[in-house]
């Protein structure tokens, strides 16, 4: 059963439709990338999604949700520029934040331990105050504020973008860890992040979901379809041999470097591994080039 299911999601502001009538769901314990380029809608999306902004149009439903329930406890959210009192220390800001979010005092202080040692803040800089943490220590304390009273979806809007990347690595590692205990929604325009860390996409484009799916999905797709071969000697003199197979379309050579462009990757694989075998080709490098998510993100935007 789907975590969350949203339906024809519209948001205006005036004549201009920045979210336009968008649908999709996801389940539990999963992790989310919400992706386009600037202006695409990103953030008026999350915004809407934790209550921040009332849609123009659709539906936000979450599962055995009851009618007029307060949505806000079922979420965690964390703005792509958090802000901080600063004088605080940060268990202070844990502390505070987990009576806002209505817990007692005395399951604010249990919880605040509990996620100062698993977003990795040490005993020392807990008792420091915040104006003194680095990047890193700042996002990983806007995320345990965003999960002090337990949410079953936390919402991040773009949260290693401002980082460096000692800072990034410590955000990503914590959102791996996170997604075994909720599911995970967040925004970002590194590809290299979604790709890491999510299972599942949705690509926005003009306020528009262009495309959507888990990663493995998206990357049989779109799948390219070329192969490289490299080999100890000159590679040329395999060229002629490898057109004439049956699968392969084409071949290119660039440097050193056979392109195998193929109509049946299955076929051309196994006719040009079976040749090689037969007459001892000395190969270095055989590969078969993965479609990246900058590859299909392109695609996608561009058709």
């Amino acid at each position: 059963m789907a975590l969350l299911t949203v339906e024809n999601l519209t948001k205006k502001y005036g004549s201009k439709t920045v979210v336009d009538h968008i649908s999709f769901d996801f389940g539990h314990h999963k992790c989310i990338a919400l992706i386009g380029p600037n202006g695409a809608g990103k953030t008026t999306t999350l915004r809407t999604l934790a209550g921040l902004l009332k849609p123009t149009e659709g539906s936000i439903q979450f599962e055995s949700q009851a009618k007029n329930q307060d949505l806000r406890e079922w979420i965690g959210y964390l703005p792509q520029y958090p802000s901080f009192h600063s004088w605080m220390t940060g268990k202070e800001f844990l502390i505070y934040s987990g009576k806002l979010a209505k817990l007692s005092k005395v399951e604010a202080n249990k919880r605040a331990a509990e996620l100062l040692k698993e977003i990795g803040i040490s005993e020392d800089a807990q008792n420091e105050r915040i104006s003194r943490y680095s990047g890193g220590m700042k996002q990983r304390l806007g995320i345990a504020q965003a999960i002090i009273h337990k949410p079953k979806l936390l919402i991040l809007d773009e949260p290693v973008a401002s980082l460096d990347p000692i800072g990034r690595r410590e955000v990503l590692v914590l959102m791996e860890k996170l997604k075994q205990e909720m599911t995970i929604l967040f925004s970002t325009h590194i590809l290299n992040d979604a790709e890491e860390v999510s299972d599942e996409l949705l690509l926005l484009n003009h306020g528009k979901l262009i495309e959507s799916g888990s990663l493995i999905e998206l990357r049989k797709k779109y799948q390219t379809t070329v192969i490289e071969l490299q080999v100890e000697d000159e590679v040329q003199p395999y060229q002629e041999k490898i057109r004439a197979l049956n699968g392969v379309s084409n071949t290119k050579v660039e440097r050193d470097t056979l392109l195998i462009t193929t109509t049946d990757m299955n076929q051309a694989r196994e006719n040009i591994l079976s040749m090689a075998t037969k007459e001892n080709w000395k190969i270095t490098t055989f590969s078969i080039n993965k479609a990246s998510l900058e590859d299909m993100f392109m695609r996608v935007v561009n058709n």
